[in-house]
């Protein structure tokens, strides 16, 4: 049952990535601040996350935070301050790592930025296994399905985005004007936007791993978002601040500005954040990765349905070739899984049948 929530869990975070990602693009088309859009989202984040994390510890206190837990936070959010990565899961990460990742969503789209992040089990496969976080031993089934999946999973993500075919539903007469980005128009901008977009999916992978060193000293999830998100908004408001100064950009707009903030803010910092935390903790950095290129297909499907676009051969293609490559993935850590426990239940045999053959030889 764990493992359906967490997946359940999963899969609607991708759900509430691409609501995000179009939000941004549309606000930041109107003109909205990067740097502002950071502070202020992450400031009522912040207002969330410490009412709930009062009320979810008012009974039951949380472990006890060291200075060593405190010191890693803050050096992970100064060096994804100065490398200029993404975030950590939206929230532990930097507010620099942010306006990177929507920079890029702005000179590019949607689409691009989906397409980078399916990178992202790439990378967070590579690192994991540096890291010694897993084990790669390709005489075992579990692992070359883990590898061929990954590989696979990220080439049906590539041909979703790069490849369209045929038309398999009609195309429309008249395309709407918010969601008629064509991916390779402005090629400049378009290149700068897919560099800042890989290079914040690299950044993230490392920062999923990094993640998972933290958590294993100190399993509290919302604390641990909570006191990230209170870097964030203290080093983002120093950015804005340079970046801005006292310009008309700190005015929010009763528009699309003050959605994409509270979008933000409640359902991708303070919640997404808490459960990528979590599942990453229960199941493993490759395991929260992989979920990344089924927001393609989602982001695919939600505009078929609710937004009348048109469907080609190539998502269709791709849609599959995804599929098959999560499903492998997910195959090969299940396999781990077992094996885990059965050498548990192996050991827990022979511990407990070890002392009553040494009763039995004592009454003989």
């Amino acid at each position: 049952m764990a493992s359906v929530a967490i997946t359940m869990a999963m899969v609607a975070s991708q759900f509430l990535e691409v609501g995000l990602n179009t939000l941004v693009k549309a606000a930041t088309t109107n003109g909205m601040s990067k740097f502002v859009f950071v502070v202020y989202s992450n400031a009522l984040a912040l207002c969330f996350l410490l009412t709930s994390t009062f009320l979810y510890h008012r009974k039951v206190a949380p472990p006890p935070i060291s200075r060593s837990i405190i010191c890693r936070i803050f050096l992970v959010r100064v060096y994804c301050d100065m490398n200029g990565e993404f975030d950590c899961l939206r929230c532990c990460g930097s507010c620099a790592v942010q306006t990177l990742m929507y920079t890029g969503i702005q000179l590019s789209s949607p689409t691009l930025s989906s397409a980078m992040l399916d990178l992202l089990p790439a990378f967070t496969f590579i690192l994991a296994i540096v890291s010694r976080m897993e084990n790669l031993d390709l005489k075992l089934r579990s692992s070359q399905a883990k590898s061929i999946g990954t590989v696979v999973s990220i080439t049906g993500a590539l041909i979703v985005t790069l490849y369209k075919g045929l038309p398999i539903t009609p195309e429309p007469l008249q395309e709407k004007p918010l969601m008629s980005w064509v991916l390779l128009s402005q090629k400049s901008n378009w290149l700068l936007g897919g560099f800042l977009l890989s290079i914040s999916s690299f950044c993230l992978s490392l920062l999923i791993v990094v993640q998972v060193w933290i958590l294993k000293d100190y399993p509290a999830e919302l604390m641990l978002t909570t006191i990230c998100c209170g870097f964030v908004v203290v080093l983002s408001t120093i950015i804005a601040l340079i970046a801005e100064g006292t310009s008309k950009a700190w005015i929010l707009r009763p528009d699309m500005e003050l959605v994409a903030i509270f979008y933000s803010a409640m359902f991708m910092i303070s919640i997404r954040s808490v459960v990528f935390a979590w599942a990453t903790r229960k199941k493993g950095p490759i395991y929260v990765a992989m979920f990344t290129p089924l927001g393609m297909v989602i982001a695919i499907g939600m505009g078929v349905i609710f937004l009348r676009d048109t469907l080609y051969l190539g998502s269709i293609i791709g849609t599959g070739i995804v599929g098959i490559g999560f499903y492998s993935v997910m195959w090969g850590l299940a396999q781990e899984d077992n094996m885990v426990k059965e050498n548990k239940n192996k050991n827990m045999t022979s511990s407990t049948t070890t002392p009553l053959l040494q009763d039995k030889s004592l009454h003989v």
